[in-house]
């Protein structure tokens, strides 16, 4: 048993032996109550034992949070134009040391547009018998940026400093549904916060389409927790907090990258700036009832294996549309969750072991793996692109020119603009996403951005507009009204 949960024992023993007592309608105690008492601690003795234990995490990992300060530009959040405005901005969001000498992991997002980055470290203890802290800020350090990751949402930074407090990520603690965890951070802008809660899920994939996998919380989350450890009671960084479901205020929906893709993600950035991880050239789904029922499957349940990219390496290795998967690396796989972790925590160097059912045979391949490239972060790091803004779509945009079109899933458009960032404001809701690249617009295919622009100036609000675009090396409509 441990420490906690012979608390929680006891409290509830506590709880009995004092329901005994206010339904005995006596001053009296009887007697198993008093037998029961003998045998318990005071409240107060129980109460100080959890204060303490829980005090004991905070202390361990608070150290080595810190607040991230970020100054930039971006669109204006103003509605009342028509036409985006750039304005400066500032964000704060929160941070995890991860090594002594200055290696700090946050998420993208905090860092997004940033044109200067700043670290507050925590407050210094006091010296003060009280126990008070000190109300002077602590150190604040200029921050560089080593890489960043869109899709799992983490960024690492670097300070020149030494000798700080850090916390280790490690890959193989194990998150359970029900345990006790907090939140730290600085919530609108509240330096050096914590908040509890328990763990809802321990794989929560938010869209079907979606590779992210999350660690569910209901532990408080509010603007500022971004980039701050989920810690467990023995101390461990379990996940990055990133984002929470909510429609107003904290409504317990809150969700964290798990630590051992914060791991993963965090040696990559250090060693290359960027992170390469693995693809076999497969696509795959859960298994329902009624997916299993239709294609005869041999279980209702799990992962099967829905497309395989021609001339891809789960084609060349034998892999087939329907085969269900049971384990890679010999690590069972119940659900889409696990497999996608699997694969994305796969080393870049070593083939693949996939075992699957195929009809009612067990079978096994290995999959050499490729590197996959994320090609459309890339489009940020092209020297002096030239970005041209779309105010009426809320977007900015680029020619597809030879220096565009390698970095880009497509071999089907020779014309064309490419989207490369978007902005909030006016039909930025529309469909487009950074990466597509628009054909045509209402029939007219589109040569250059000036084309594009000058076409879509003399749109008026009202009128119907349809893009053909071109996203993933497949082509698609997107129809809209022009607000």
């Amino acid at each position: 048993m441990t420490k906690l949960q012979g608390v929680s024992c006891g409290i509830a023993c506590l709880l009995v032996a004092t329901c005994a007592y206010a339904q005995s309608g006596a001053p009296s105690v009887p007697a198993g109550a008093v037998a029961l008492k003998s045998k318990l601690p005071r409240t107060s003795e129980l109460l100080r034992a959890l204060d303490d234990s829980l005090e004991t995490v905070v202390s361990r990992v608070s150290p080595a949070v810190v607040q991230i300060v970020v100054a930039g530009y971006g669109p204006s959040e103003d509605h009342e134009h028509t036409s985006a405005r750039i304005v400066r901005q500032h964000a704060i969001g929160s941070g995890i040391i991860v090594d002594p000498d200055g290696y700090i992991m946050t998420n993208a997002h905090v860092v997004e547009g940033a044109q200067r980055i700043r670290v507050i470290l925590p407050r210094p203890a006091s010296d003060s018998p009280q126990g008070l802290q000190s109300v002077h800020a602590g150190q604040i350090l200029e921050a560089t940026l080593l890489g960043t990751h869109k899709q799992t949402d983490l960024a690492l930074l670097k300070i020149e400093a030494t000798d700080l407090h850090a916390v280790s990520l490690r890959s193989d603690v194990r998150v359970r549904q029900g345990e006790l965890v907090f939140a730290m951070g600085s919530p609108e802008g509240l330096r050096n916060s914590v908040s509890m809660g328990v763990v809802s899920s321990v794989a929560r994939q938010l869209e079907s389409d979606d590779p992210m996998v999350y660690i569910q919380t209901d532990a408080a989350l509010n603007p500022g927790n971004s980039g701050g450890p989920l810690v467990d009671i023995d101390g461990n960084v379990v996940g990055i907090n990133t984002l929470k479901l909510s429609e107003s205020g904290s409504e317990g929906l809150g969700f964290a990258i798990p630590a051992a893709l914060v791991n993963f993600d965090y040696r990559n950035l250090r060693k290359y700036g960027h992170v390469q991880r693995v693809a076999i050239g497969a696509k795959t789904q859960n298994i329902t009832p009624r997916l299993a029922a239709g294609l005869g499957l041999a279980r209702s349940w799990g992962v099967v294996i829905s497309d395989t990219l021609p001339e891809g390496a789960a084609e060349a290795a034998g892999l087939q549309i329907g085969d269900i998967v049971l384990a890679i690396d010999d690590h069972p796989i119940p659900s889409l969750p696990d497999f996608i972790t699997a694969l994305y925590l796969h080393p870049i160097d070593q083939v693949l072991k996939i075992d699957v059912i195929r009809g009612t045979s067990q079978m096994s391949f290995n999959v050499p793996v490729k590197v996959y490239h994320e090609n459309i972060d890339a489009l940020a790091d092209v020297p002096d692109l030239q970005r041209t803004l779309i105010p009426k779509l809320s977007i900015f945009v680029t020619d597809l020119d030879d220096r565009v079109k390698p970095l880009l899933s497509s071999d089907r458009s020779d014309f064309g603009v490419v989207v490369v960032a978007q902005t909030a404001g006016p039909n930025a809701d529309a469909g487009l996403q950074t990466g597509d690249i628009v054909r045509a617009i209402d029939r007219t295919r589109l040569q250059s951005t000036s084309q594009f622009q000058a076409i879509v100036r003399d749109v008026r609000s009202g009128d119907p507009v349809v893009l053909q675009i071109e996203r993933g090396g497949t082509f698609r409509y997107l129809a809209f009204e022009m607000d």
